[in-house]
């Protein structure tokens, strides 16, 4: 049976709402309930943190990408638990212009799917009772989802909360919560959003931190009484087949963007995963079927990865015989060569002939659907995923894996790349992160 859930959303990115989720799942789980979190949308650092808290895996849930039947599958693999808390992406009602599967890929399309309350975040800086009526314009764009509250965040002074509170009941909405500015729980960023999870010695304090401010200055009976039943209903929806019986997965601090659902999927699928360290200067498991090289921040370690020339040689000698498949990051680390921000080139492995450089930064950000031209381990011939980095390609020359276009159906130029090997292995990456088949 699935439990009462809620969504934490905002108005906007960066008012806090990473912090309050993180909050309210530590605060929930140290008290003894079963807390069972998800992400909304394609961020595939945030599930990291919410593991971190809940000591549970937490699963993106992405309206565009995924169906409805996946959706309730996806929630229903995690169960059981006693409350759901999703974390939401962006703004509350912030998709893209086309739908996909089920929605654009907005938090309030999950929150109409689930029938979950969404709690909105508001970040107080710079305004009083005008909170209130962001407020009041997040419940009622939409007649289909429900405001549970709202939990004010960065409170100046007491003076500052009852102003606050004054034009949040006029809206006719409920304060969950007023939170002060804590300095102390902050979390680092950089390009690609926060800092891993992994790589935050005190990401433990933090979380208690967190749980301590959330549980001052939060009405918990409050929130937990209004999370309400998904109402979705669990459907036999088959995860995407393994791309091997046993597959060699690169993870590292260089390589750790890759979905949890796909994982769990490829091991519900009878796949055995055998990781490996790159950065450490180990190359794939030669018993594995197929290699998958996940993205993550190659630009950041390309000296080692360069100098990695173990890591290099065994990659190459699996690709001979087998399918090797790198995304984004590890796509890039399949290449050529990786300029850096300082203009200094480091040579890759050289599977593909991908030339990329991060001396002049241009975002790449969106959700792409891809219609393969030649097969690759693990991708369906039709695929939706996500694509993010900064990365500009100098060279391309190899075949396009496959014709890539973005949410609104226009073409993009990143296709990834396809080659073959005399020993029948063969090396395919793309920039864009898998979630899902395509309908």
């Amino acid at each position: 049976m699935i439990p009462p859930g809620l969504i934490v959303s905002a108005p906007a990115s960066g008012t806090g709402k990473t912090t309050v989720t993180l909050g309210l799942a530590r605060a929930f789980a140290r008290a003894g309930t079963v807390v069972q979190a998800f992400k909304s949308g394609p961020d595939y650092i945030d599930p990291a943190f919410h593991r971190a808290a809940t000591g549970r895996p937490s699963v993106n849930l992405d309206s565009w990408a995924m169906g409805a039947g996946q959706i309730a599958a996806l929630i229903a693999a995690e169960m059981p638990a006693e409350l759901v808390i999703a974390e939401g992406s962006m703004g509350l009602h912030d998709g893209v212009a086309a739908p996909g599967e089920s929605g654009t890929g907005s938090s309030a399309d999950l929150a109409a799917l689930t029938g979950w309350p969404v709690v909105v975040v508001i970040d107080a800086s710079g305004q009083a009772q005008t909170a209130g009526a962001v407020a009041l314009g997040l419940a009622r764009f939409r007649d289909d989802i429900r405001v549970a509250g709202v939990i004010l965040n960065r409170v100046a002074s007491p003076r500052h909360e009852a102003l606050l509170r004054a034009g949040i009941e006029a809206a006719g909405l409920t304060v969950l919560g007023a939170l002060p500015r804590l300095a102390a729980i902050e979390m680092p960023e950089r390009h690609l959003g926060l800092v891993q999870a992994e790589e935050q010695a005190d990401l433990d304090r933090i979380l208690e931190a967190a749980a301590d401010l959330v549980a001052q200055h939060c009405d918990l009976d409050a929130i937990r009484a209004a999370a309400l039943p998904c109402r979705l209903h669990a459907a036999g929806h088959l995860p995407l087949p393994p791309p091997a019986e046993r597959i060699a997965l690169a993870r590292d601090a260089a390589f750790s963007f890759v979905y949890p659902h796909l994982i769990a999927g490829w091991r519900a699928g009878g796949a055995t995963i055998l990781p490996f360290s790159p950065l450490a200067d180990e190359g794939p498991d030669p018993s594995a079927g197929a290699c998958w090289l996940p993205g993550g921040y190659p630009e950041l370690h390309a000296p080692r990865l360069a100098a990695a020339q173990g890591f290099k040689r065994a990659l190459n000698r699996f690709a001979e015989t087998k399918p090797v498949h790198g995304e984004c990051g590890g796509y890039m680390a399949m290449g050529a060569g990786l300029v850096a921000k300082d203009g200094t080139r480091h040579a890759m492995a050289g599977l593909l002939g991908l030339e990329t450089s991060f001396a002049k930064r241009k975002m790449h950000l969106g959700y792409r659907l891809a219609d393969l031209q030649t097969p690759a381990p693990g991708l369906p011939p039709r695929a939706r995923g996500h694509e993010f980095h900064y990365a500009t390609i100098l060279s391309q020359p190899d075949a396009p894996l496959a014709r890539v276009t973005d949410a609104t159906g226009a073409l993009v130029p990143e296709t990834g790349s396809a080659k073959a090997f005399s020993g029948g292995g063969r090396a395919t990456g793309s920039f864009f992160h898998l979630i899902a088949e395509a309908s």
